[in-house]
């Protein structure tokens, strides 16, 4: 069974992760709450980096469900294809706006079932939309909360929604509004997910349960590179002796 930190030390290491950002920030770009829907779409298994380069762009052509739906799928593709996963993105992106539009009268809602009715909106996304567009303290785990909340042992869970609920029931009130930030930011930059995260710069190191700790001046394992195959060893070919030579040439006259 998988260790749990004390609610004790939960409450310690939000009071530390505040101290040290006391006002974390999405790091997605967006304007409003409906290009928020559209980034967080966009960012599905892609970084918030990459997905800001096309939409910075794309917001200054596009930044309404109206614009959106109007630039169609074909459009929106020139500018999003450097995004991973492009193609089935712009279908949804176009779909979500035309949805917004005639089910919600240009607005985008602002509860987590009627998120969920938008076309490439699951619960995730649903959950940031309504944390950082409409203050609700919602719990958004992605790759990095999943690996944070299951080292530390604040939150350990097979599934994302096992430590979403977990997260929900220890995380103090007062640190509930920010709590998926400062773990977003923690898990990107500090618990990494290569084997040896940044443990000795760590502000909650001495709370986590993570047995695997790096110390201070040891190296971050370096991804292993596959060998390139070496070229194919000839065979060396023994020349034919004079008698066999002669035999072979009976054999073709013959």
């Amino acid at each position: 069974m998988a260790r749990k930190m004390t609610r004790k030390n939960v409450a310690l290491m939000f009071q530390r992760l505040c101290e040290h950002s006391p006002s974390p920030k999405t790091e997605l770009y967006y304007k409003d709450p409906f290009t928020l829907v559209v980034a967080v779409a966009l960012s599905a298994q892609a970084t918030d980096e990459g997905v800001n380069k096309a939409t910075k762009v794309l917001f200054d052509v596009a930044d309404t469900p109206e614009k959106m739906a109007a630039l169609g799928e074909k459009k929106l593709g020139e500018y999003v294809k450097t995004i991973g996963l492009w193609r089935n993105k712009a279908k949804n992106v176009v779909a979500l706006s035309k949805m917004i539009i005639d089910d919600f009268g240009g607005e985008v809602p602002q509860t987590r079932e009627e998120l969920e009715k938008l076309p490439g909106v699951g619960r995730k996304t649903a959950n940031v939309v309504m944390n950082v567009a409409f203050g609700a303290p919602t719990i958004a785990v992605d790759t990095h909360i999943f690996r944070v909340g299951n080292r530390t042992g604040a939150a350990p869970g097979k599934t994302p929604l096992e430590v979403e609920k977990g997260l929900e029931k220890v995380v103090p009130e007062i640190y509930l509004q920010d709590a998926h930030h400062w773990l977003i930011l923690h898990g990107r930059y500090i618990c990494t997910a290569m084997k040896a995260p940044d443990c000795p710069n760590c502000k909650i190191a001495d709370l986590c349960l993570y047995k695997d700790k790096t110390k201070p001046g040891e190296k971050k394992l370096k991804k292993k590179t596959k060998k390139l195959a070496g070229a194919p060893k000839l065979r060396k070919v023994k020349p034919k002796s004079k008698t066999k030579r002669k035999a072979t040439k009976k054999k073709k006259t013959a």
